[in-house]
């Protein structure tokens, strides 16, 4: 490490306080209480007038350090709260204030011991016997802010850049609650979708991330390479395949939330790396898991947010059911004036998307041909939930077909605040029509497209074996979180986002 001059001057200190044998780093803390259950502690005290409080030590990280003469008064920070502290000559002893003047510094972490009580200006503080360095800060943390907390000037680091946010994660979090509060957010989700599916008999499943043949979406894998067994491997980009082969194995319902890996490209909406959660249902059809889908995110919303209306930009989403339900027909329709089922190949779609002066690549075929005017013209106008429903069957090859029309799959989309938020199919469990369909997928594409997938022998030998008929459903935790949390880029909700590398 290089370190800069302010950096170098708490090295110094470091050195300076263990040739005064005091350990920068000490090896165990001895706390009795996070801030939060002490403060907590002090006010049922207080409301039970009770006077006589137990010592009790605390542990955090310096946010503010105001000496005034022979008292010093400073504010610590940990996980749960932040609470001041009072430092007084009379009960730490001159030396103890020196010592606190000469090598503490913002940003280290400190374990304090004493009572509470409250301050003349009303704030619960705690009254210092002793304290000690636990971790020594080299680096500061970013510049300072005032701000204005229970009506006084708190000061305390603040971090804004995004680009140095994203990179340097562990010092955004340190210095923003609010960052820290959507990853809170984030869990709680988690939580209340296991919650759910737990309560609706589905079993909670493991699914393998290293695959030797990958599917189950439209994505280009990452390969990677095991040695003893000189075997290319691919990360998984959905667990589609696996978990409906749960299905063949007599476990009607499973889910899981995990990571999906995907060399795709990065954007406000896209992170190569991101957390998925798929259900299959066995019994069950596209029209069941749209209603389990609109119960689960409403449960979701009542037991995270306390209710069913939330911000996000400019708009006031509403979950409440029954959501829209728009067939992609008809919504490509209204928005781009193209009828998709007058054109059943790709050369007469891309001719009249030309001639409407709309971008695209002319060598799409007409499966991806349909996913630009759904991405690019109709998703950004779903802005309240939407059930988008009956795919084409080119674009849908794990989807079962709608009973008189071969061309068109059981398959919906939920759509909220112009986003894609989940997908869902009555699953294809016919095993000769399904090895038809990747045979077809594998003549459609060219050999470099990065939608072209494998053909999965062992799944097709799992089908059959027979497989139920299945509702099946994939969300994006990382895009329910940004809904719920009025982000506008998956960055923020992914704890350590991918970047491009920068020359430091």
């Amino acid at each position: 490490m290089e370190y800069n001059e302010l950096e170098k001057i708490r090295v110094e200190k470091i050195h300076r306080m263990r040739a005064a044998g005091i350990e920068p780093y000490p090896t165990r803390a001895n706390v009795t209480h996070t801030c939060r259950a002490a403060i907590e502690l002090f006010e049922s005290a207080e409301a039970k007038g009770d006077p006589t409080l137990p010592e009790i030590t605390l542990a955090g990280r310096l946010r503010s350090i105001r000496p005034m003469g022979k008292l010093i008064f400073a504010h610590i920070e940990d996980g749960s709260a932040r609470l001041q502290l009072f430092l007084r000559v009379n009960e730490v002893g001159e030396n103890k204030l020196e010592e606190l003047s000469e090598y503490y510094d913002l940003g280290d972490f400190i374990e304090a011991s004493g009572t509470l009580f409250r301050t003349r200006t009303g704030e619960i503080s705690l009254r210092v016997n002793t304290f000690r360095m636990l971790a020594k800060a080299i680096t500061p943390l970013p510049a300072a802010k005032d701000e204005i907390v229970d009506g006084k000037v708190v000061r305390h680091a603040t971090l804004s850049d995004p680009e140095t946010r994203y990179r340097q994660r562990y010092a955004d979090l340190a210095v923003n609650p609010e960052v820290r509060q959507i990853f809170r957010t984030r869990t709680a989700i988690v939580r209340a979708l296991q919650e759910f599916l737990d309560k609706n008999d589905f079993l909670e499943v493991e699914t393998p991330i290293l695959q030797p043949i990958y599917g189950g979406a439209a994505a280009r894998p990452f390969i990677t390479h095991h040695n003893q067994l000189k075997q290319d491997l691919y990360l998984r980009i959905s667990f589609e395949l696996y978990l409906k082969r749960l299905n063949v194995g007599m476990f009607d319902r499973v889910y899981e939330i995990g990571r999906d890996f995907r060399n795709e490209g990065v954007s406000f909406k896209h992170n190569p790396e991101f957390t998925q959660l798929e259900f299959y249902m066995a019994y069950a059809d596209y029209l069941k898991v749209m209603e389990l889908t609109e119960q689960m995110i409403v449960h979701v919303c009542d037991k995270v947010l306390g209710a069913r209306r939330f911000p996000y930009g400019d708009h006031v989403i509403d979950v409440t059911p029954p959501w829209r339900r728009l067939e992609l027909r008809q919504g490509i329709l209204d928005v781009t004036g193209i009828d998709i089922d007058q054109h059943p190949t790709a050369e007469s779609l891309a001719k009249t998307m030309h001639a409407k002066g709309m971008n695209f690549n002319p060598n799409y075929p007409r499966g991806k041909l349909i996913d630009t005017l759904l991405g690019d013209y109709l998703e950004p106008t779903l802005i309240q939930p939407t059930f988008l429903y009956d795919y084409p069957r080119d674009i849908s090859p794990l989807a079962k077909a709608k009973p008189g029309n071969p061309a068109i799959t059981e398959r919906f989309e939920g759509f909220i605040a112009g986003m894609e938020l989940c997908n869902a199919f009555t699953e294809l469990n016919d095993p000769l029509d399904q090895e038809a369909r990747f045979i077809e997928m594998g003549n459609t594409y060219a050999e470099d497209d990065e939608e072209r997938n494998p053909i999965d022998i062992d799944y097709l030998r799992a089908m059959s074996y027979g497989m139920p008929p299945i509702g099946g459903f994939g969300m994006g935790i990382d895009r329910l979180t940004m809904l719920l949390t009025n982000q506008r880029t998956i960055r923020e909700t992914i704890l350590f986002p991918h970047l491009r590398e920068r020359d430091e």
